[in-house]
């Protein structure tokens, strides 16, 4: 298996996306380079290619035993291809992985060494993931994120694929738990969710440059990605079950977001933009608890971003004007009634929403027990 080091210059594969096509334009530096000036984080590869034939396969299932069991296939002696890459991001995990066909399946509870219940966000570069799980049965293509939870039960099958995998702990944020619960053992295929596809594969292509000091913007970057596009979808709202309702709270989310700063923006004229009934209108934010408190929940989301930046140094007055908070004392209100901690909380990085952790030096690691320990540390 090989060290780590950086990824080397083999380039993400195409498919029929054209954002995704842009990801394997720009190669990532080569293994054993030398960085001058910041640190970058550091990538760790994982190969069974150097390992022989009859070896690979179960080389590659104890890579993964710590979340998920694999089954054997008819004839190991011939060998089995898998590659991964995983980058430490602190608080959340991310990795790409190109592996041959084969089953997969949750770990029993009771078979279980560690208790991981990540959320994974995964989306295939090409190939196809078939998931079978108590609830529903649904299959993802290239393109598209799939939403697995660890901690449930469920089954499926893969084919000749390469991915990326965003892992996601459950620790990581309220309303991001809140989002991905809602969301778990689905696809992301909306017109929103495939922004997350495009912010995934942006982050594959920046990560070898990626500074480790830019860690706590990466990871409030990316929890307001999560909870802009992981919105629920046609099997989790029963107004969202018909097209034309899931079209309309598509297009109130990108008015709502496009209009965040306007005071204008009532009810009223979120009900005339979308050219519907004021009932037709309350209906389809019902399951959001209102139109109003959904356009008071998207300006506190957006306000905890902004206090999470460390970028971003206005007062956190400014913060709450911008977004239509006129009274400092309202705002914190509101602010900790939605987080359950204070603005001032999340600026001086103590709310329990957002944590923080810098990453790991996983070189004292063994490449076959690297993932675990990325898996478990995540647990903090």
């Amino acid at each position: 298996m090989r060290a780590e080091g950086t990824v080397g210059e083999d380039r993400l594969p195409g498919t029929s996306s054209d954002a995704i096509a842009m990801a394997s334009e720009r190669p990532m530096p080569a293994p054993g380079r030398k960085v001058s000036g910041p640190l970058h984080l550091p990538a760790y590869e994982l190969t069974t290619h150097d390992l022989p034939p009859g070896h690979q396969f179960e080389a590659w299932r104890n890579n993964f035993a710590s979340m998920l069991e694999f089954d054997e296939p008819d004839d190991v002696t011939v060998g089995f291809g898998g590659k991964q890459v995983i980058w430490d991001l602190g608080c959340l995990a991310f990795s790409r992985i190109k592996t041959d066909a084969l089953g997969f399946s949750s770990l029993p509870g009771h078979t279980r060494r560690d208790p991981l219940d990540h959320w994974t966000l995964t989306m295939l570069l090409y190939g196809n993931v078939n998931t079978i799980a108590p609830a529903r049965t649904f299959e993802g293509g290239a393109g598209v994120v799939q939403v697995h939870s660890l901690g449930r039960t469920f089954e499926g099958s893969v084919t000749d694929s390469e991915m990326l995998m965003l892992f996601v702990p459950r620790d990581f944020s309220y309303e991001v738990t809140n989002a991905l619960s809602a969301a778990e053992f689905s696809t992301l295929d909306t017109g929103i969710g495939r922004l997350f596809s495009d912010f995934m594969i942006g982050l594959a292509k920046r990560l070898p440059t990626v500074e480790e000091a830019d860690l706590p913007a990466l990871v409030a970057a990316t929890r307001a990605m999560i909870l802009a596009c992981v919105s629920p979808t046609a099997d989790h709202l029963d107004e969202a079950r018909e097209p034309i309702a899931t079209a309309l709270i598509e297009k109130a989310h990108r008015i709502i977001q496009a209009r965040l700063f306007d005071p204008t923006l009532r009810a009223e004229t979120l009900r005339r933009e979308l050219g519907v009934s004021r009932s037709r209108l309350y209906r389809l934010f019902e399951p959001f608890g209102g139109v109003t408190h959904y356009i008071q929940h998207r300006r506190l989301l957006d306000a905890h971003s902004a206090l999470a930046d460390p970028n971003d140094q206005r007062r956190i007055i400014e913060i709450a004007e911008q977004r239509c908070f006129n009274d400092g004392t309202e705002f914190s209100r509101a602010f900790r009634r939605e987080f359950g901690c204070s603005p001032t909380d999340v600026r001086s990085g103590q709310s329990a929403g957002l944590p923080y952790r810098p990453a790991a030096d996983l070189k004292a690691y063994a490449p076959a027990e690297r993932f675990g320990v990325l898996l478990r540390r995540l647990h903090g």
